[in-house]
């Protein structure tokens, strides 16, 4: 129990608390008034809410196939020359971005994607980019966010991948073996298997923080002087109904909607998976 308490009160104090206080909000108006679901239409009806939808649908399907994907495959590659030195070394590289706080890993890619000064310049003109607002362009940004957020996050997923893998039971692989499986084949029919609930709690993980996208276009907006917008994301449309409307309510509505939407996802994903079954 000693050991919960602190998380618990932390729980509580920085996560429970400011949710019930964000769902007061929604549903009320200045003075306390209630107003049923008044501050959810009103910012449904704004114009730039449905765009917003759209950017972090893109993103998110985006995001969450290639964290999957390459993430799965990477650690199978890195799993399969764990032998080897360059395993160690690929290890520490991949996760050494995800040291970075969120801020600065934009601002290293706001200097990699400036053609004049960025030192893959060459590859940006021979795609056809010889400018800053040419790469930023809107529809370029989803793309963009989805490198920048798997150059920040995928290493320690590699990494906790990468551990699952080490607790496969070594006769589960020896058995594949003896069968005549090839390392396509173990990997496919064993290995990923076996990963399944790893995989989920990364998609869910995964899912509720694409979902609160807000750094990368919040500062990019700021870099290429509006040309991203800064309306882009649900939690920048959040941001502005905040401080720039004084509309805390909206704000709050719109963070109560993400709230439901990813208690929604999470809970299709583990009933979907079978997360909790036993194995």
């Amino acid at each position: 129990m000693a050991f919960v308490a602190g998380y618990t009160l932390l729980l509580i104090a920085f996560g429970v608390l400011p949710t019930g206080y964000a769902i007061y909000f929604a549903f009320t108006k200045a003075g306390g008034r209630f107003t049923g679901f008044s501050n959810f239409l009103t910012t449904a009806r704004d114009f730039r809410f449905m765009d917003a939808v759209g950017h972090v649908a893109v993103y998110l399907a985006l995001w969450l196939v290639s964290l999957v994907v390459f993430v799965v495959g990477l650690a199978l590659v890195l799993h399969r020359l764990s032998s080897s030195p360059v395993s160690r070394t690929l290890r520490f590289l991949y996760y050494v971005p995800g040291a970075l706080a969120g801020a600065a890993s934009v601002l290293v890619w706001l200097f990699i994607l400036d053609p004049t000064v960025s030192p893959v310049s060459a590859l940006l003109q021979a795609l056809g980019f010889d400018t800053f607002g040419q790469v930023v362009a809107p529809g370029n940004l989803a793309l963009l966010f989805t490198v920048i957020a798997f150059w920040t996050g995928a290493g320690g997923w590699i990494v906790v991948m990468y551990g699952a893998l080490n607790n496969i039971p070594t006769d589960v692989m020896e058995a594949a073996r003896i069968d005549g499986a090839g390392a396509w084949q173990t990997a496919w029919h064993v290995q990923i298997p076996m990963l399944r609930k790893w995989i989920v709690y990364m998609v869910i993980l995964g899912f509720a923080g694409g979902a609160q996208l807000f750094v990368e276009p919040q500062l990019l907006s700021l870099a290429s002087v509006g040309a991203a917008g800064r309306d882009y994301s649900l939690n920048q449309l959040t941001f502005d109904f905040a401080f720039q409307m004084n509309n805390v309510n909206g704000a709050a509505a719109i963070s109560v909607e993400l709230l439901v939407v990813s208690v929604s996802a999470a809970a299709l994903f583990v009933a979907r998976s079978g997360f909790f079954d036993a194995d």
